[in-house]
């Protein structure tokens, strides 16, 4: 299967959700090349990305496990072409 890469931005806004988001990211970690999160406390989120290489269903699996999380929204960004 072809692999894509590509960005999942996270927005984090409630905290009591953390660890199950931490947990679903730990199940896909070998497809996982980097993290970096940002707390934003004027607004009271997190803004994390997360870069992925993995066959595009699997993306669009994780992408979809970590938006159906309680106060937690994401969306994936693929690049244009298998690499």
């Amino acid at each position: 299967m072809e692999s894509r890469v590509a960005i999942i931005g996270i927005i984090v806004e409630e905290k009591s959700s953390v660890e199950a988001l931490n947990q679903v990211l730990h199940e896909y970690g070998d497809y996982i090349i980097g993290r970096m999160g940002i707390p934003y406390p004027k607004k009271g989120i997190h803004i994390i990305s997360i870069a992925v290489d993995a066959p595009q269903s699997m993306i669009s699996a994780l992408s979809g496990k970590i938006g159906k999380l309680p106060g937690i929204s994401s969306k994936a960004a693929f690049s244009k072409t298998g690499l």
